[in-house]
């Protein structure tokens, strides 16, 4: 059994990790602004974690094992992170995001198509983190997300009061209305409808992973040893019109798609540039990944049950 805080945990998968570290006997105690509350057994802590003297003040004395951060966005609430939680954990865990290996938010190392990302291609210890920036301006942080995320990962990497990981986690779907996101349902809904879908020329590859199994790699990662990030993807690869294919075969009706001019928006899902990443990283840990295809139609069928039947 740990003492184990998380930060967020409030939706989705942190929800259900939540759940998962109770249930495995751990001492949970939940911080969030009150948006919902965590599930029995859990302690609750109402406070806004940009407040660092209120955060302060609500930990009290409290220490944990272990901290997992689900809603942690910039270099400023990670800089709030450190000084509120040092001395008060052995371990922090962050929930990153695949975004910060996208080639068209930041000057990255060239990866070539076909080729995994891993880890040390960001390399939280040695990227610069920048504090006075409008990062509390929403538009701003929305525009900026990869990068808000690879400078907090950098600010606590470098922090060393405390052991640090990351978990990048790939895409993640499944859960119907539980995946907030709506982006699965996007492309359900339109398949559905018989509406067009915009996609580029050449859509390269993504990776996804299933709700439920990534808030079982994070149950893995609070309570492991590993420091430095980890990718968390599901085994499979797939390009929007591989996705669309998986929805089409339940929804009865075949795609309809509009390739876009180079340079243009596409749908969620379509990439023009390459950062699929590798999870060979949590193999080599002792995790162990599904594979896309063993959870994705499931997904598909919770999203079509979900979804209006079109009116004629």
């Amino acid at each position: 059994m740990q003492r184990i805080c998380v930060i967020g945990g409030s939706r989705y998968f942190g929800k259900l990790l939540v759940k998962r570290l109770r249930d495995a006997g751990h001492r949970v105690t939940v911080i969030n602004r009150g948006s919902a509350p965590p599930p029995a057994g859990v302690e609750h802590l109402v406070v806004d974690r940009d407040d660092e003297t209120a955060l302060t003040a609500r930990l009290g004395s409290r220490t944990f094992d272990v901290v997992v951060d689900q809603v942690c966005y910039t270099p400023v609430q990670a800089a709030i992170a450190v000084r509120a939680f040092a001395g008060r954990t052995r371990r922090y865990l962050m929930t990153s995001t695949i975004e910060v290996y996208d080639p068209a938010t930041a000057a990255l190392p060239a990866v070539p198509a076909g080729t995994p990302v891993r880890e040390e291609n960001v390399d939280p210890a040695t990227w610069q983190s920048v504090m006075d920036l409008p990062w509390h301006d929403d538009a701003y942080l929305q525009a900026r997300y990869a990068e808000g995320k690879r400078q907090a990962e950098a600010v606590f990497a470098r922090a060393g009061g405390f052991a640090f990981a990351s978990v990048r986690s790939a895409h993640v779907l499944g859960g119907g209305e539980r995946e907030f996101t709506g982006r699965l349902a996007h492309y359900v809904g339109r398949i559905a409808k018989g509406e067009e879908i915009t996609v580029h020329a050449k859509a390269l590859p993504t990776v996804f992973i299933h709700y439920e199994e990534l808030a079982d790699l994070l149950l893995w990662a609070a309570t492991a040893a590993f420091t430095g990030p980890v990718n968390a993807c599901s085994d499979g690869p797939l390009d929007v019109r591989d996705l669309g294919a998986v929805i089409a075969a339940q929804a009865g009706r075949e795609p309809v798609y509009r390739v876009v001019a180079a340079g243009e928006d596409a749908s969620p899902f379509s990439f023009d540039r390459h950062y699929a990443m590798s999870n060979a990283r949590a193999k080599e840990l002792g995790f162990s990944f599904s594979h896309t295809a063993d959870w994705l139609p499931g997904a598909v069928a919770e999203a079509l049950a979900t979804e209006p039947s079109p009116t004629t």
